[in-house]
């Protein structure tokens, strides 16, 4: 039977299981606290959680294979052909898994906040505004006009970046009443 043949991996599994789960609720803490002391909104305290509940499944899955008896050789060749599929199929997107490591990288170490007014220094775009959301992939920028324009968040990283007022969006919302 099943349960009597796998018995100590199955309770290895739990083991890894329980280990895991542990690893999540502390690394979700923990980035809750950075993004509380930080002013982070809550959008982006989710998306960042969720990039450390994907990275902990796969090292599960990963874990749970080497418990179960696969070999590295065969967890070597099939994660070599996995990314070299991905790669090749990324290769036209890489701008993408760009923005998002911007974003990741903006999460914890950005220091313009929803709401701030900047500059962004860019000869062939110079824009003036209002951050209105900081996504995974782009900033929403509130111009002065009322215009909305997303800003790619590799491109924040690459230019120059003025604060000119901080919280100027709640002065925005107390001029509009």
């Amino acid at each position: 039977m099943f349960i009597y043949e796998y018995q100590n991996e199955l309770i290895i599994s739990g083991i890894i299981l329980i280990s895991l789960l542990i690893v999540r609720f502390i690394t979700h803490f923990t980035i809750t606290k950075i993004a509380r002391k930080n002013d982070i909104n809550d959008a982006r305290i989710r998306l960042i959680r969720r990039y450390v509940t994907v990275t902990l499944f796969l090292v599960a899955i990963l874990i749970e294979a080497f418990v179960f008896g696969t070999e590295f050789r065969e967890i070597a060749l099939v994660f070599s052909s996995l990314f070299a599929i991905i790669g090749i199929g990324l290769f036209a997107v890489w701008s993408i898994l760009s923005n998002i490591t911007s974003g990741i990288i903006m999460f914890f170490n950005f220091p313009y906040k929803v709401g701030d007014k900047i500059a962004i220094h860019d000869k062939d775009f110079p824009v003036e505004a209002i951050i209105e959301d900081i996504r995974a992939f782009q900033l929403h920028l509130l111009l002065e006009n009322g215009d909305l324009v997303t800003y790619p968040n590799n491109l924040i990283l690459q230019k120059a970046v003025t604060l000119i007022k901080k919280d100027a969006i709640v002065e925005l919302d107390n001029g509009a009443e």
